[in-house]
């Protein structure tokens, strides 16, 4: 019997064959909040009948049926391929790295379509007992990561799904042992493509991909369910810099609207030979909106640069991930 509380609760992740058909979990990732839900839209029946001074009950239908909200979690050195792999659209294989434990995930961006997931959330009843969500059709819209001095590298994965079911059976949750990314790994650099140079003074970092999506696909002959989702519009890559003033190198991107090749990275321990656990993502040109610095009393100016990722021209958006997992 499991704790009847937040404590007992667990999320399970699969990638999905077919949009919107339930495939057993294979990956638990720890995490720290979820917020998905089944959302539907109903119709009550505005039919007269003599006398009658309220809504029939067995008038009230339901024409829709969807799923949305999100998973915050820590980003670790194991297990986030599935969620990448759903959030950037290339199709994954970890490439083994020499002859060591570690291997390399490559995200770049592409077209998400058949990038779906399927996610169960067992949800505790106070006695214990675990309730099983499964959501299929799982879309991720976007994602954002963040880190600030003293924390660790979070995550917010925005979800849109088709629908919810409670009739299959709860998985048993297993955990390999992971750790998390945080500031201590943390360094940030900018500069030309390829040869980026470490950015001092750098405090946080955000960096925030979207994916827009024709969500609302509904059809006839489609049970009040929705068909996939496709892209309908540019990816959306923005970010932030909170820094002390050390340096005018951000602040005069700002004043030219220049543009500079910007990768955030953490290295964790080493795997083997010369590779570490390793989260990285590489944005080949940011532009710079705002905001120059202002001096706000006797402290330390300590601007916050708000950024807009865009394409170069050559280079893809990316994520890597160094980790052991064979597999996503």
């Amino acid at each position: 019997m499991a704790i009847g509380s937040g404590l007992g609760a667990q999320i399970g992740i699969a990638a999905e064959v077919t949009y919107g058909t339930f495939v057993a979990p294979t990956t638990f990732p720890e995490f720290t909040k979820q917020s998905i839900v089944l959302k539907k839209t109903t119709a009550q029946s505005a039919g007269i009948a003599a006398g009658r001074l309220m809504a029939l009950s067995s008038r009230r239908v339901v024409t829709q049926r969807e799923v949305s909200g999100s998973i915050e979690l820590e980003v670790a050195n194991k297990g986030m391929g599935l969620l990448l792999q759903a959030l950037m659209g290339t199709t994954v294989t970890p490439v083994q790295q020499g002859v060591t434990t570690a291997y390399l995930q490559t995200h770049t961006l592409a077209d998400t379509w058949g990038k779906s997931l399927a996610i169960q959330a067992g949800v505790p009843l106070t006695t214990g007992t675990v309730t099983d969500k499964s959501f299929v059709g799982c879309k991720v819209v976007s994602a954002e990561f963040s880190c600030e001095v003293g924390g660790m590298l979070t995550s917010t994965f925005e979800i849109d799904g088709r629908d919810c079911s409670e009739a299959q059976t709860l998985a048993v949750a297993s955990y390999t042992p992971s750790s998390p990314f945080h500031f201590g790994q943390m360094g940030l650099k900018t500069g030309s493509f390829g040869t980026e140079t470490a950015l001092d003074g750098v405090r946080k970092v955000s960096v925030k991909i979207e994916r827009p999506q024709a969500v609302d696909r509904f059809y006839a002959n489609q049970s009040a369910l929705k068909a996939q989702p496709i892209s309908n519009d540019l990816v959306k890559v923005t970010g932030s810099l909170e820094m002390d003033y050390v340096a005018t190198t951000i602040d005069d991107l700002h004043t030219s609207d220049g543009a500079t090749a910007l990768v955030w990275e953490f290295i964790g321990p080493n795997i083997a030979s010369t590779f570490d656990e390793t989260f990285r993502i590489k944005l080949p040109a940011i532009k710079v909106d705002d905001a120059p610095p202002t001096v706000d009393g006797y402290q330390v100016v300590r601007p916050t640069f708000n950024f807009t990722g865009l394409f170069d021209g050559t280079n893809p958006v990316a994520i890597e991930y160094v980790s052991t997992d064979v597999t996503l």
